[in-house]
């Protein structure tokens, strides 16, 4: 292993004299490639949807896309309004107007849904008359108080458009589910046209972009703010609200992260080395590498997703780390007296090996996340893998070319003998303090340890999106008004399939519908709160009907019981001009949705409840239906639980892999095997003893805080095995080889 070592350090020399001696070409090569890498980044997307997270050939993606193929985008523009009082004259007017500027400006707009265009079902004899709640504004004040009664007692409205106790009105805006650039034409397609059709046709419809719905969101905000006032308070959220304020703080903050990074790492450079090319070139080359990432991720078409936000903070710490340390190296032989070129061999003969070995380890461990069932997790460790690949292939050409041709003077802040400078002198305090008290730092570490290990046990994992939003953002208290008011701002959809034509004129399939309902409502969190706030589906249009034709009795508010009968009344309803039908089940009336409305919470609490409604889902519907759970909040619960499996095998395998790295690049069994508690400790540290003890969480973030962890703690094993093991092999006792390397790593 030892001649095997001496060789690549001999080509690594070689390599280094090459690359001095042509700088320019090398530099003109390198300008080409990274110009390639960078005329890529225009095509770099934001995607922060919840599909987001999943891989496109997901089972749960494709249910969904399903879902919206068939019955639309479920996710709203909800738009809760607080007056003094709603049934008033010149509040309902002022509604009426705010409702038609919102249908005729508001672009991708599917629907639009209030007081004063809700569908009224009422029986006029044999006749089934369907018609907007509001046709004619109240003027007087027992016609207000008929209409008041009426929006108050009936089932459709509460906590849906009005809230129970009657001081709170909600507007909402369905959007297109598709982007009219690829075919959207109308929503109904899927109610009137044959699926079948459609398949053959192999017709592609791409989801909504996000310039397309912050298009649709601005225009929102825009009249809102135009009518906000006392007499008519509104905050705007819901679903695209939300997608758009994450688009455009997510591209925010990380131009903000970059810019404070990149002047905190060229702070800490200036301090380091007091070189302009100690802060230049380190600085460039992880830039450099992390914008060639990007444009690679953006060259593929995989978008910047949440989780992978941390890309950037991981490239720009892995890569400074191998420009620092080559530069101090190159710092210490060109101080000692050497010329440029020897000491740039010199150099790379003494570092190129570490820094390859440090390389190729964490890319590794990295692309041991390629497989996980997280789309972003496996991006990430795709192209954060390339990206440390990058870096080094930058920093071993182009930091090598650049100090070729740079001007690089000797100071005498760095004194010519190693051990004798400030700093040194704290590194040799360190060393002899590890080395004469051995057996105490084991011990002591070993407690430490076995503390953070018992922290492992009180992890939890958690996922509660209202949670990152500042407490005062007018979003937020739009969703928890909402919440609070209405029960419920997001959805969870059951699609029941009776697998063919007519299948939901059959009374036992809707009283299983019914049944289900009834069963979410009724299953309450662990607090005491329900789950569900509301439920909606065929079954209410039906019940409705049938309470219609019955001269308005409340006792008739049920499903009938005939098949024949639930044949004409759902054909009565669709020919009274209404197309709310069509919302509810397909064309063929063999399939249909139960939309469950609930309250934004940490998707931990829902996890059993989605698990306990897809269980009885099938014991109630099993022999008669398909049954399909999907929509946002089944995203949010097999996303936690894709998180919690990925997370588990990805650290697993890289754990393994890098473990069999080290081994093989160290040369020892032994040594490889305890360096790994080097590498380890830090995660274990951080997740047990910090956040386990202090009720943090794991979530999309922190759950990718080992990876950060992993990668720098293999890069600093690496570099001090290598170097101790040289200088152990050199004859040097262990404390000297210890003190020796800390002064070159």
């Amino acid at each position: 292993m030892t001649s095997f070592r001496t060789r690549i350090e001999f080509y690594f020399a070689g390599f280094g004299r090459m690359v001095f001696r042509h700088r320019f070409k090398t530099l003109l090569v390198m300008a080409l490639v990274i110009a390639a890498f960078l005329s890529q980044l225009p095509k770099l997307t934001f995607d922060t949807s919840n599909e987001s997270y999943f891989h496109k050939d997901d089972p749960t993606i494709g249910d969904y896309d399903a879902f919206r193929e068939q019955f639309g985008r479920e996710s709203y523009v909800i738009i809760p309004i607080e007056p003094p009082e709603i049934f008033d004259t010149a509040f309902l007017r002022k509604l009426k107007a705010f409702h038609e500027k919102l249908q005729e400006e508001v672009p991708y707009l599917e629907d639009i849904t209030s007081l004063v265009n809700v569908r009224n079902t009422r029986g006029d004899g044999d006749v089934l008359v369907v018609e907007d709640l509001l046709k004619v504004i109240p003027e007087t004040p027992e016609k207000m108080a008929r209409f008041k009664g009426l929006a108050l007692s009936s089932k459709l409205y509460r906590n849906y458009l009005i809230s129970e106790d009657g001081k709170v009105t909600n507007v909402i805006i369905e959007t297109f589910a598709y982007s009219p650039g690829k075919g959207e034409e109308d929503l109904a397609a899927g109610f009137q046209e044959d699926e079948g059709k459609q398949e053959e046709a192999g017709e592609v419809r791409t989801p909504l972009t996000q310039e397309e719905n912050r298009e649709l969101v601005q225009a929102v905000n825009r009249i809102a703010a135009e009518f906000n006032g006392p007499d008519f308070p509104l905050i705007v959220a819901g679903g695209p609200p939300t997608d758009e304020f994450f688009d455009r703080m997510m591209q925010k903050d990380m131009g903000q992260f970059l810019m404070l990074a990149v002047l905190s790492i060229a702070i800490l450079l200036f301090l380091l080395f007091r070189r302009f090319s100690g802060v230049l070139l380190p600085l460039l080359v992880v830039i450099l590498s992390l914008l060639s990432t990007i444009g690679v991720m953006a060259a593929a078409g995989v978008p910047f997703t949440i989780p992978t936000l941390i890309l950037p903070s991981f490239l720009l710490a892995m890569g400074i780390g191998a420009g620092v340390h080559l530069m101090a190296v190159f710092y210490r032989y060109y101080q000692a007296g050497g010329d440029k070129e020897q000491a740039l061999v010199d150099t790379l003969e003494h570092s190129g090996f570490p820094i390859l070995m440090t390389s190729l380890t964490t890319a590794a461990g990295l692309f041991a996340f390629s497989n996980a069932e997280m789309a972003p997790v496996a991006h990430l460790g795709i192209f954060a893998g390339i990206g440390v690949l990058l870096a080094f292939v930058y920093t071993l050409v182009l930091t090598p070319a650049l100090l070729a041709i740079l001007p690089v003077h000797r100071t005498a802040w760095i004194g010519k003998e190693r051990g004798t400078g400030g700093f040194d002198r704290l590194l040799v305090g360190i060393a002899d303090f590890a080395t004469s008290r051995a057996l105490g730092i084991v011990l002591v570490s070993a407690v430490v340890m076995v503390l953070a290990i018992g922290g492992l046990f009180s992890l939890r994992f958690s996922m509660n999106f209202l949670d990152w939003f500042p407490k005062d953002l007018e979003l937020r208290k739009g969703i928890e008004l909402v919440d609070e008011r209405f029960k419920g701002s997001m959805n969870l959809e059951v699609v029941v399939d009776t697998g063919k034509e007519n299948g939901l004129y059959e009374p036992k399939v809707l009283n299983q519908m019914e049944a289900l309902a009834r069963y979410a409502e009724q299953q309450a969190k662990p607090d005491g709160r329900h789950y569900v706030g509301k439920t909606n589906s065929v079954v209410d249009v039906l019940k409705e009907i049938n309470k219609a034709l019955n001269e308005n009795r409340e006792e008739f508010y049920t499903v009938p019981q005939n098949r024949k009968l639930i044949a004409q009344e759902l054909l009565l309803f669709e020919n009274s001009g209404s197309d709310d039908l069509e919302d509810v089940v397909d064309s063929q009336l063999g399939k249909a949705r139960l939309s469950l409305i609930v309250p934004w919470d940490d998707t931990e609490v829902y996890v059993e409840f989605v698990g306990d409604l897809r269980r009885e889902a099938e014991a109630l519907l099993g022999d008669n239906a398909t049954v399909t759970i999907t929509g946002e909040l089944n995203l949010f619960t097999q996303m936690i639980f894709t998180m919690m499996q990925s997370m588990a095998h990805s650290y697993l395998i890289a754990a393994v892999v890098i473990t069999i790295m080290m081994m093989l690049l160290v040369g020892s069994i032994r040594i490889g095997i305890l360096s790994m508690i080097a590498n380890l400790s830090p995660i274990v540290l951080t997740m047990g003893l910090i956040m386990g003890y202090f009720d943090i969480p794991l979530d999309a973030f922190t759950l990718l805080i080992g990876s950060i962890a992993l990668g720098l703690a293999v890069d600093d094993t690496i570099h001090f095995f290598h170097n101790f093991r040289r200088y152990y092999g050199e004859g040097k006792s262990a404390p000297e080889a210890v003190r020796q390397t800390l002064l070159t790593s």
